[in-house]
């Protein structure tokens, strides 16, 4: 299932953020796609700050994992974009990061190919003249679980 949603400004975009945060029932892997800029930070900080965090989220650009210990949920922040191999993630012990009440957020996931799971979700994000768009798109029943209820978030 594939859904695309534009976006007006980087306020909207963390607005998504949260929205998905407020769908997440059970552990999640989202991978999020885009070129640099386009905003797969900024919608990382919308879902992290809907689960509750209050202070800064920024990009692991150079440790490759944030992770967040909010409540009941265990969010990892992984940005790949600097990882020269992917058997790299084995020294960090990626499987640890998948599992029960964990949400898994995965910047540059292409990175990691061969090492990463199925994702829930994936959410493209893109310049489309001066908004910006996001595609998202399922590949579980968690992940359709959360695309019925965005859009029936944003349909009203």
């Amino acid at each position: 299932m594939t859904w695309q949603i534009e976006l007006k400004d980087a306020d909207a975009t963390v607005a998504l953020g949260a929205a998905i945060a407020k769908a997440l029932q059970v552990a999640t892997t989202i991978f999020l796609e885009g070129t640099l800029g386009a905003g797969k930070t900024t919608l990382t900080r919308g879902i992290v700050q809907g689960l509750g965090h209050q202070g800064q989220v920024k990009s692991p650009t150079y440790t490759l994992v944030e992770p967040y210990d909010l409540g009941g949920w265990q969010v990892n922040h992984f940005d790949l974009y600097r990882l020269a191999d992917p058997e790299e993630l084995e020294f960090i012990g990626i499987r640890d990061y998948f599992g029960d009440h964990q949400v898994s957020i995965i910047e540059w996931p292409e990175k990691g190919e061969g090492m990463l799971g199925t994702p829930d979700l994936t959410v493209f994000l893109a310049y489309q003249q001066h908004e910006r768009v996001a595609q998202i798109r399922t590949y579980t029943d968690v992940g359709e679980n959360i695309l019925n209820q965005l859009r029936t978030q944003f349909s009203s």
